[in-house]
């Protein structure tokens, strides 16, 4: 499909699918360019800007819910999308509505043909990521929210989101081991791209969790006269893990301690629901935020596919790094699971996959493991995923993802835990089944 020929939703929401095959990553100096030949849209905005390897969607959607409990409006920009594309672009938790993504398209896609005329760049093209982008910000520019969050896609220093010049706070969260073929072999490597959002003057919120990625961010910061305020374990005294909520006393610096309570069973959602509220304390003044607002705005907090119970007794986890993994068999081993745990498991090839998969196996938290295919091009095959467990006696190898959900469900009893995790477009797909089979039919 050729750009002109796109004349409706359906046709934006193709094109942009097709975006990958014949868009390569852009140097971060064109698309600034043209970002600005869009007219900044957004950009007037107050703008958090947040990065970091694991728990970026979860800080994201914990800033925007506190914020809107305070009747603050929020954009927010984040990925991947998991059912819809219109996942990505949120105005007060709402995806965009389909008129408002055509229309935004339209604006990029007139904008780009003018860039592409009067600026001799007649073989620029937004990437995938990029075009999203543009298109939130158009959109934003529109709705003329009270604050845009948004989130990087890959790294941080070369992110197309880094257009943007003037954030009022940006914010770093766990780093690890991810997309190392990009960011570099090694963490002070991967710190150094994603500490690239610190700008001038601007403070930045981290997650001060590993000595090797803190002294990277602590340099940049001071580089560039940057408030540096980091945020560990020590912030919260954890009071209890229950069912299926988790109450922790946070150090506010408004309010002393404030009783905080988190609707998850994640263990890991304390370090991220800790970043949200040093996040808006210092993006808010404390005559502009209350106690009140910053615990109900974190327990009224929900993002799909992070230790989401999707149906009773099944929990989706987007957990597909090591880090990701670890937090995961942390929530596991506390889920006070009465009868046997059962696990889908599969990736795409360019993670850390075999290291995921020994993991799993010597946690001993699973009864049973069961691995498919996802649909998708960048998934591992059937062949490999066979040969990750094979010293497990109790492991099921299936030709595809409905079919093992079927299989687990079947085997499920009332005290059984089904968990899913690996890959967000695992979580995207048991989205679709869990809804196509309800739980009468099992």
């Amino acid at each position: 499909m050729k750009l002109e020929e796109v004349n409706n939703y359906e046709n934006a929401v193709s094109y942009c699918l097709m975006i990958p095959r014949f868009s390569g990553k852009n140097n971060p100096q064109i698309t600034k360019r043209f970002y600005a030949f869009l007219g900044e849209p957004g950009s007037n905005a107050k703008i958090v800007h947040v990065a970091g390897t694991n728990g970026k969607g979860s800080v994201c959607a914990f800033m925007d819910s506190i914020l809107r409990e305070n009747k603050n409006t929020v954009g927010m920009f984040v990925s991947p999308h998991l059912t819809d594309i219109r996942e990505r672009i949120c105005y007060n938790r709402e995806w965009i509505d389909k008129d408002s993504f055509y229309r935004a398209f339209d604006t990029v896609r007139d904008k780009l043909k003018q860039f592409r005329e009067t600026e001799n760049e007649r073989e620029y093209h937004p990437s995938f990521f990029e075009m999203l982008f543009f298109l939130a910000m158009v959109f934003f520019e529109e709705k003329r929210p009270d604050v845009i969050i948004l989130e990087t896609g890959l790294g941080g220093r070369l992110d197309a989101t880094n257009v943007i010049s003037h954030p009022v706070i940006c914010v770093i969260t766990e780093i690890g081991y991810d997309h190392m073929e990009y960011l570099g072999d090694t963490l002070p490597k991967i710190a150094s791209e994603k500490a690239g959002i610190i700008k001038r003057k601007i403070p930045v919120i981290f997650m001060d969790k590993r000595q090797e990625t803190t002294e990277v961010i602590k340099q940049r910061a001071k580089e560039l006269d940057a408030l540096c305020i980091p945020v560990s374990k020590e912030d919260a005294n954890l009071i209890s893990i229950g069912d299926k909520h988790i109450d922790f006393s946070y150090k506010s610096r408004y309010y002393e301690n404030v009783g905080i309570t988190i609707r998850t069973k994640a263990v890991y959602q304390v370090e991220n629901a800790l970043l949200a509220l040093k996040a808006v304390e210092t993006l808010l003044p404390k005559e502009e935020i209350s106690q009140t607002v910053l615990q109900n705005g974190i327990e009224k907090m929900h993002w799909e596919g992070r230790m989401e119970e999707a149906a009773p007794g099944i929990f989706l986890d987007g957990a597909h790094n090591e880090d990701g993994i670890q937090a995961f068999l942390d929530s596991v081993s506390t889920d006070g699971c009465k009868g046997r745990r059962f696990l889908l498991f599969s990736a795409v090839s360019d993670k850390q996959f075999i290291k995921m998969a020994e993991m799993i196996g010597q946690s001993g938290l699973f009864s049973r493991i069961y691995t498919a295919p996802i649909e998708n091009e960048r998934g591992i095959d059937k062949a490999q995923l066979n040969r990750l467990f094979d010293s497990l006696k109790e492991t099921v190898h299936v030709d595809d993802v409905k079919e093992a959900y079927y299989l687990m469900r079947k085997q499920q009893q009332s005290n059984d835990y089904i968990y899913v995790a690996g890959s967000l477009y695992l979580i995207g797909q048991m989205k679709k089944y869990v809804k196509e089979l309800p739980n009468d039919q099992f």
